[in-house]
């Protein structure tokens, strides 16, 4: 019976095709790996403001947050809605597709924050070694 393509494991399959450079799955990872995208689609939980963003995701700057909402939309994962408000006001939202990571991010962070520690440990062990 063929595995659903989104339970693929990627280490089982065939490394000719995961890896080469045109597998379509390289530009969606980039997208969704990067750590500012990760952390503005978690703010997204409701339609939000470019500002209240920015002011939750301690340390980015606008450029970088702007291109990041921007490749998000692209990539089908944000809508950006203009809001008829004087001065004009633009929020963002989650799409479907970006909702349908909620549960893989959820997972993600919970690792992140039950290895944390080990991972830490390890980055002490090897600084020492150098």
């Amino acid at each position: 019976m063929p595995t659903p393509a989104h339970h693929v494991d990627p280490f089982a399959a065939d490394p000719e095709f995961v890896f080469a450079p045109d597998c379509p799955s390289r530009p969606v990872l980039d997208q969704i790996a990067d750590k500012w995208s990760m952390m503005a689609m978690a703010v997204l939980v409701r339609p939000t403001r470019f500002n209240e963003i920015k002011r939750r995701l301690d340390g980015v700057t606008q450029r970088v947050l702007t291109q990041t909402l921007r490749r998000l939309e692209r990539n089908g994962m944000v809508r950006r809605t203009v809001l008829p408000t004087s001065p004009v006001g633009v929020e963002y939202s989650l799409t479907p597709l970006g909702e349908s990571l909620r549960e893989p991010f959820l997972h993600l962070y919970a690792w992140t924050v039950e290895h944390s520690a080990q991972v830490r440990t390890s980055q002490a062990e090897f600084d020492a070694r150098r």
